[in-house]
């Protein structure tokens, strides 16, 4: 076999709709299954903002390769090792958050894909070729070939930078991170201000610009949604496991609090 095909990777090339759902109460390897089930392309294991932990997000992406639905994990920071140990224990992806600049975006790179595009190291067989040998030495091109950069932007100097980033060879999708931005942009929670609006229009033409994916995160108006889908956007986060139990245990709350006895 050649490596696990990236899912995610091959609906972007075609410039179809990515949908995400990010994950951060989720602990089990039935994960994936379930997210997959429910409709979405790609998962992210939420390292950064959550308690989970290494050998838990390896598991999660492990039993996504079969699957069908990519998994990708949003890292905890820009250190090397937060990266390629994921990747070589199965991710076939990486979302780094809070990326300002073209030399940040490099460095992810080179941390990220194998020479001679990068300096990752490699780490014998690997869960994204089924622990199988390539003949030829072909290994580390195809998983390569198959692992998705996400560059999380979430300033405005990323926002200003963002053509600089799309240009970095091997960086996949911007992927703004609007709540983030709203606060750093001193508007928080405004996610359809003006300004807002205007940073994702600059994404999406720097990303048209070089060959890159524009990505929405954080963002749930759909007015808005509708909007920047049909002017470019194509990576999208769905909603998180948290909101998403919490809306439905409300709801079932709510209905069975109005059936109580008076």
């Amino acid at each position: 076999m050649s490596a696990y095909p990236n899912h995610t990777k091959r609906l972007l090339r075609a410039g179809r709709l990515a949908l995400g759902l990010v994950l951060r109460q989720a602990r089990t390897a039935d994960t994936p299954a379930i997210a997959k089930a429910c409709g979405y392309d790609w998962m992210s294991i939420d390292m950064e903002h959550g308690t989970l932990g290494l050998d838990t997000a390896a598991q999660m992406a492990v039993a996504a390769l079969a699957l069908g639905i990519t998994a990708l994990v949003r890292v905890p920071g820009k250190e090397h090792y937060h990266a390629s140990r994921l990747l070589d224990a199965g991710a076939q992806g990486v979302i780094v958050p809070h990326v300002e600049t073209a030399d940040e975006a490099r460095q992810i790179i080179s941390q990220c894909k194998f020479p001679p595009l990068g300096e990752r190291s490699f780490a014998s067989v690997q869960p994204q070729l089924g622990f199988l040998r390539l003949p030829g030495g072909g290994e580390a091109q195809a998983i390569d070939d198959e692992i998705l950069i996400v560059a999380m932007l979430e300033s405005s100097k990323a926002i200003d930078n963002a053509e600089a980033i799309a240009a970095v060879p091997g960086i996949d999708v911007l992927l703004v991170g609007t709540n983030d931005l709203c606060a750093e942009m001193g508007i928080p929670d405004q996610v359809t201000h003006p300004r807002i609006q205007d940073a994702y229009r600059r994404v999406i033409a720097a990303c048209r610009l070089h060959g890159a994916n524009a990505g929405m995160a954080g963002l749930h108006d759909p007015d808005l949604t509708r909007t920047l889908i049909a002017e470019g956007v194509r990576f999208v986060t769905g909603g998180t496991d948290l909101g998403f139990l919490m809306q439905g245990a409300r709801q079932r709350a709510s209905f069975l609090r109005g059936l109580q006895p008076v």
